[in-house]
């Protein structure tokens, strides 16, 4: 039985949203409700999750676009999870040693072409369309359309990012004219439009995968990129048509259930090592508050260490999988935890070596999506093409300029990914669907998510609701909602704790109350989101 109880009505956190049918949960609003009414029109699951991502596509713009990378789990009623990995490819022609000829050292930047990997976005979108989807692309892209040819207002949080991101914007002259009308960042209220991305969404709804990856789109992205000194070519974009694939989840158990998640290259993997550690921990809500996030945080930077030098794409990695998740690998790594002081992290066999949306929907019939889609940083690599209105992402940042590491760039290779979908089961049966955005924080985000469910009890609202910590780079930041004892009790044990300027990611969550026979749904408040059923 999933908790829902509330007593505080004046307070202002929100319950959870109940449902008996069907429920979908994302960051916007106007994609919950597109989603929706896809799923009220008899749409399944995949039907509304690509209806509610194509919207998100235009509304949430700094956030994600067609222009970036997905991953997918799906769970068909009664049968097992499939992973879609959506991450596209550097160009044929990348290198190390060609970006070092090129003058590139040690961090690819952000606004470097270089970091522009064929986007995966829309390859996913169809292959996952033409396996499952039950209603055509352009009854499912109608609500996005709209919104991108004849405007939507902006969100309260959408306006909020974006205002910090007009500087980065104000340096690319094309992505200055597409979202800074005025010479500045609509506010909340203001309506905003996007025709190109519009009729970019028609031609996929019309032509599919090939409408974006061959033809005029592509020759045109091409051009544009060629124009900035990148290596992509046509042949580059035309292979990036079929570069989605589905797969096998990886998956680990915490507290009787069991996690999945999307095999690497993205760090799924680093989610459910962390939960191995935390497995090893009393984390229940009588623990202290401050002994929680010392050992969330330990047990993240031992996690992260490890991932930084590890993860890649899977054709690369040096460590298979199953020896990362092995029972012995988190007690060895637990058994580094200091719990009265920060340490630091190690690697897993001991010696040392030197922005996004997500959501969830689940449909009438019983079958559940995990649906993340993203362009990196926020407004990606802020390079949009200006004849097709396409803003590409900056995936390429996360490879490295490393010669033999596994996640070195390299001619048609998916760099490490941050972001990840979750799946939840119970004694086998799909029981859930998570996930938290935010960049880097995404594998400590999960846990922490669960460990909120599974080890304190708190309904889906309340676990999404709850502060928020993230150990990384060396700094402990911490969200508003801590007292000012638990941050000096922290200090006192050697982190370096600051507190956090922004929200720490957001979240969607959609558990199935298999006992009552209801769904039951919460949706992250530091995003403008909601959570609707029917």
């Amino acid at each position: 039985m999933i908790s829902c109880q509330r007593t505080d009505f004046f307070g202002p956190a929100r319950p959870p949203v109940l449902a008996r049918d069907a429920m979908i949960a994302t960051s916007h609003p106007l994609a919950t409700a597109a989603g929706l009414e896809i799923l009220s029109a008899g749409g399944n699951a995949v039907d509304a999750a690509i209806a509610a991502v194509a919207t998100q596509c235009v509304v949430e713009p700094h956030m994600t676009g067609i222009g970036g990378d997905c991953f997918v789990l799906y769970a068909p009623k009664g049968k097992p999870t499939v992973a879609l990995n959506g991450s596209g490819r550097a160009p044929a022609a990348a290198s190390v040693a060609k970006l070092k000829a090129l003058g590139l050292d040690g961090e690819i930047p952000r606004t470097s072409p270089h970091a522009i990997t064929v986007p995966g976005a829309v390859s996913a979108w169809t292959k996952l369309h033409g396996a499952y989807g039950t209603l055509p692309l352009d009854r499912l892209f109608a609500r996005a359309i709209d919104y991108a040819e004849n405007g939507y207002p902006v969100t309260p949080r959408v306006a909020f990012d974006w205002a910090d991101d007009a500087a980065v914007l104000a340096q690319d002259p094309g992505a200055a004219a597409f979202f800074l009308p005025g010479g500045r960042a609509p506010r909340a209220g203001d309506r905003h439009a996007q025709p190109l991305l519009g009729q970019r969404l028609r031609e996929i709804a019309a032509n599919g995968a090939a409408a974006f990856y061959e033809g005029a789109t592509a020759a045109s992205l091409v051009t544009y990129l060629k124009g900035l000194g990148g290596l992509h070519t046509e042949e580059d974009f035309a292979e990036g048509r079929d570069a989605a694939f589905f797969t096998t989840p990886i998956s680990a158990d915490y507290r009787g259930y069991t996690v999945e998640e999307c095999p690497p290259n993205g760090q799924g993997l680093a989610a459910l090592m962390l939960m191995g550690i935390l497995s090893a921990f009393d984390l229940g809500p009588d623990v202290p508050l401050a002994d929680r996030v010392h050992i969330h945080a330990e047990a993240t930077k031992l996690v992260y260490h490890n991932r930084n030098a590890l993860l890649a794409d899977p054709a690369a990695m040096t460590v298979a999988v199953q020896d990362l998740l092995a029972p012995e690998t988190a007690r060895r790594l637990a058994a580094h935890i200091d719990p009265k002081r920060a340490r630091p992290p190690v690697m897993w066999d001991e010696p040392e070596h030197k922005d996004t949306v997500y959501l969830c929907v689940v449909d009438r019939d019983g079958n559940m999506i995990s649906f993340i889609n993203s362009i990196f940083h926020s407004f990606g690599s802020t390079r949009i093409d200006p004849a097709t209105g396409v803003m590409l992402h900056s995936r390429g940042n996360s490879f490295r300029l490393i010669e033999g590491h596994p996640n070195a760039i390299g001619p048609r290779k998916r760099p490490m990914h941050t972001i990840i979908p979750g799946l939840l089961r119970k004694d086998g049966t799909a029981c859930g669907v998570f996930g938290v955005m935010g960049g880097q924080y995404q594998a400590a985000g999960h846990a922490g998510l669960l460990s909120g469910l599974f080890d304190r009890g708190l309904d889906p609202q309340a676990a999404l609701d709850a502060p928020r910590s993230f150990a990384f780079n060396g700094t402990l930041e911490m969200e508003a909602g801590y007292p000012d004892a638990v941050l000096e009790d922290l200090t006192d044990r050697g982190h370096a704790v600051v507190r956090a300027v922004e929200p720490l990611g957001g979240g969607q969550l959609i558990l199935a109350d298999a006992e009552r026979g209801c769904l039951v749904a919460g949706s992250d408040i530091r995003k403008d989101g909601c959570a609707l059923g029917f």
